[in-house]
């Protein structure tokens, strides 16, 4: 009589998370950034019914890529900052706790004079001339709102183009911290980025994802990263798993359907019946060109059809902040 075993099959969960750790756990932005969103954006503007939204977008975004383009040193961490962060499980550009560098205004000022410049609708142009001539103080106040997640204070309509210089100049820290670690020209000895010990928010500089992404590829297929809403960083998060709770229980999915019944593959919300909250999931297995910050905006209906459901918008997108809890204050400063 010979001894008889049994084989347990590993559930697609426990397949998820053996094969995340054996991925790198973190894609830095990388140069292409910009200008792989400002195409998804024109890509999906077609026949869109926010068209014009979405090719203003693009234009802003394709100027953050020739302002990426130029050379902007940035005043860096030091090693004692780093190793504090480190120690304490806490990203090293914590968008609300790092000193923000006043040469992000600059950024914003020759974003809006690049925009002036474009063919975008009056009502952005209008828009455009009154930012330029804002005072600092109150840049400064947007920033910080628009960096707390959208908190009291901010005005929806300038958020998209204070975001964009934010973004930018994040985006710059973040290539630039990891870059003098590669060149080895300071005394760290190690890598400046790393898992954090909270795994929903971006492990560069704190903030909140803008949707996820399940990626293809080597050894990255089908896992999935959620998408940093500022320095554009992607993460390893387990699927299957809420990025707001982190709990496993009650998760289900919606997507759009069009006019023959069909539901989307390319992008799913997925809802947490625990705490009552979603984030977005767009497939490169369904559609290569996916970019997550652009198909997010591209699929606002998804979040107002969800929304009557009762159900929380986890993710943050700063090119579409609705609503606001209190008046902005006067750009002049009056």
């Amino acid at each position: 009589m010979t001894a008889s075993s049994t084989i347990r099959l590993m559930t697609p969960e426990e397949i998820a998370v053996n094969a995340g750790a054996r991925a790198a756990p973190l894609r830095l932005p990388e140069p292409g950034l910009f200008i792989e969103r400002s195409m998804r954006l024109r890509q999906l503007a077609e026949g869109h019914a926010m068209r014009d939204y979405l090719l203003f977008v693009a234009e802003l975004a394709r100027h953050q890529h020739e302002r990426l383009k130029q050379p902007r040193p940035l005043k860096l961490p030091d090693e004692m900052a780093l190793g504090a962060a480190m120690a304490g499980g806490q990203p090293p550009l914590d968008a609300q706790l790092y000193k923000r560098d006043p040469v992000w205004r600059e950024e914003l000022r020759a974003l809006l004079g690049a925009l002036a410049g474009s063919a975008i609708p009056e009502a952005a142009r209008t828009l455009v001339k009154q930012l330029a001539e804002a005072d600092d103080a109150y840049l400064e106040q947007q920033a910080s709102a628009l960096l707390a997640g959208g908190a009291s204070g901010l005005d929806p309509a300038a958020a998209p183009l204070i975001a964009a210089a934010l973004q930018l100049h994040w985006t710059r820290l973040v290539q630039q911290l990891q870059a003098r670690f590669e060149r080895g020209d300071h005394t760290e000895t190690l890598a400046p980025f790393g898992l954090i010990d909270d795994p929903t928010v971006c492990p560069c500089c704190g903030s909140r994802p803008v949707a996820s992404i399940t990626r293809v590829g080597a050894e990255q297929s089908g896992l999935r990263f959620l998408a940093c809403s500022l320095c554009g960083t992607q993460w390893h998060y387990v699927r299957i798993k809420c990025a707001h709770c982190q709990g496993t229980k009650g998760i289900s999915f919606q997507a759009l359907v069009d006019e023959d019944d069909r539901k989307s593959e390319v992008v799913q919300a997925e809802c947490c019946e625990t705490c009552g909250h979603y984030l977005k999931q767009v497939h490169m297995e369904k559609d290569l060109q996916v970019e997550p910050l652009a198909d997010d905006l591209a699929t606002l209906t998804l979040d107002l059809l969800i929304g009557e459901l009762g159900v929380v918008r986890h993710g943050f997108n700063p090119m579409l902040v609705l609503g606001e809890a209190d008046p902005p204050p006067d750009p002049g400063g009056q």
